[in-house]
């Protein structure tokens, strides 16, 4: 049997999970400790904690919502929106090559949370390399700070 280690997860699975960490996050106020970088009417966008790859944004609408199919068109419209600008925003401070985008529904897809959000994951040509098949390593080449400051910024010069 292969073993697959991945000692950065540690923490997210350790977690306690008896909350939801959308609701509690869109309840905070401390955005940058939260890494929540828009809120808007319905939604909100913040980085994955525990991202697969630099720039790994999961938006979620503030309602507790489980599955797809009960999303309002407002949540529905909104989530695009912030999809799109999110994507105008990544491209133009990180210059990723192509982009993961979906959603994650039910236990069974690998989601830690019952509350829809959609994930969007830059990629790179090439950030598939040896270090996850050699050393079990998965590198994030910038501080979770970093990115969040870039995309904040950027996102108030498309705001304005």
């Amino acid at each position: 049997m292969k073993i697959l280690w991945a000692p950065w997860r540690v923490e997210f699975i350790t977690e306690k999970k008896n909350i939801c960490i959308f609701c509690e996050i869109s309840k905070e106020k401390d955005n940058f400790k939260n890494l929540v970088f828009d809120k808007r009417n319905y939604v909100f966008a913040m980085l994955n904690k525990y991202p697969y790859n630099s720039g790994h944004i999961m938006i979620a609408p503030y309602r507790h919502v489980i599955n797809i199919e009960e999303l309002n068109n407002e949540e529905w419209m909104e989530i695009f929106q912030v999809m799109k600008d999110c994507l105008k925003i990544l491209k133009k401070v990180m210059s990723p090559d192509g982009f993961n985008i979906g959603f994650n529904i039910g236990k069974a897809s690998g989601a830690g949370y019952e509350h829809i959000h959609l994930h969007i994951v830059p990629r790179w040509i090439g950030d598939t390399n040896f270090m996850p098949i050699l050393s079990d390593t998965k590198v994030i080449p910038e501080h979770l700070q970093a990115t969040y400051n870039k995309l904040i910024n950027e996102l108030k010069n498309l705001k304005s």
